[in-house]
């Protein structure tokens, strides 16, 4: 390694995997990876890490890089998100620094697994029975059955569609509904486009697909929920702020509907008292829907790609204000 390599630091790998899942041996001795494998939240010590870094390789939005972090970086010059989604960057400060910011490829696939994960692990009380049967218990919950029941997706994009396409295998009717949904392009998937008090009233299980912006925060109220049956289930592998917490936890708290399947939290990782830890009918995972090997490949050999190309002069898949 030269006294020239480019300093690189590896974040958020919360499962030890970069070293497994990246090619990092094809830098050879232009560059020099230090992984971590913790998460730092306050600014002053993410700051005082990242010091003697040129290029960081951010895991999808675990760690925010606002203007007055990247300000404090002198040293910084490559920002490369596993991913394309930027909400994580201040991508105008990035440019106005001189820092490239470059992406990866990722896959819709793993998240849509996940999704009906938590849908039939809500279904059939999965976590409930396997808990019970670790105690001595034998078979105390009732399943709810989705061949008739009716799904609706919120977000009919790349994800949503491989949910409603599952959703019709398991003999579903399939509703959907967006802010800019075309109903013709809702229709050619088989899927029928409704209202969304339509779909949230009607819909056995709402499961929720779309990006967040100001537009999609707090997208799901109060008023919402109180639409929807008791009976019903809502899936969020969207983004936490989609839904309001205060008003999900008041309606599964009071019954009003039978239960959540969360894989995304206003507050990642989640703090050990939020209330939704101890919220009745809860399926709670870690943000893991694109955790998956396939992902991880995808994302830490595009971050190798980002980096050579960088030091090449030629940096690729560029995410710009």
């Amino acid at each position: 390694m030269t006294a020239t390599a480019l300093q690189v630091a590896v974040l958020d790998d919360y499962q030890n995997a970069a070293r497994e899942f990246g090619p990092w041996h094809e830098l050879g001795g232009k560059a020099e990876v230090t992984v971590f494998t913790d998460h730092v939240a306050v600014a002053d010590r993410l700051v005082e890490r990242l010091a003697p870094f040129d290029a960081v390789v951010a895991m999808r939005e675990r760690t925010r890089f606002r203007r007055g972090i990247l300000e404090r970086l002198p040293r910084l010059r490559l920002l490369v998100s596993t991913g394309m989604g930027t909400a994580h960057i201040d991508t105008e400060a990035a440019t106005e620094l001189g820092i490239t910011v470059s992406g990866t490829a990722g896959r819709a696939q793993p998240a849509a697994e996940l999704t009906w994960a938590l849908i039939l692990g809500l279904a059939r009380h999965v976590a409930a029975e396997d808990a019970g049967v670790r105690a001595g218990r034998w078979g105390h919950t009732v399943g709810t059955d989705l061949a008739g029941a009716t799904l609706g997706v919120i977000g009919l994009g790349n994800l949503g569609r491989q949910v409603a396409t599952v959703g019709q295998a398991f003999g579903m009717r399939v509703i959907a509904w967006s802010q800019n949904l075309d109903p013709a392009a809702a229709a050619a998937a088989g899927v029928e486009a409704v209202p969304k008090e339509t779909l949230l009233r009607t819909a056995d299980v709402v499961t929720i697909h779309v990006r967040l912006s100001e537009r999609t925060r707090g997208l799901i109220g109060e008023p919402d929920l109180a639409l929807m049956k008791p009976t019903a289930y809502l899936v969020n592998t969207s983004r936490g702020p989609v839904v309001d917490k205060a008003a999900l936890v008041g309606a599964l708290r009071a019954g009003r509907i039978a239960g959540a399947g969360l894989d995304v939290f206003d507050t990642e990782p989640l703090p050990p008292g939020d209330p939704l830890r101890t919220a009745p009918g809860t399926l709670l995972t870690p943000h893991i829907g694109y955790v998956t090997a396939g992902s991880y490949q995808a994302f830490y050999s595009g971050a190798v790609e980002a980096i050579l190309a960088f030091l090449a002069g030629n940096p690729i898949r560029l995410l710009t204000a």
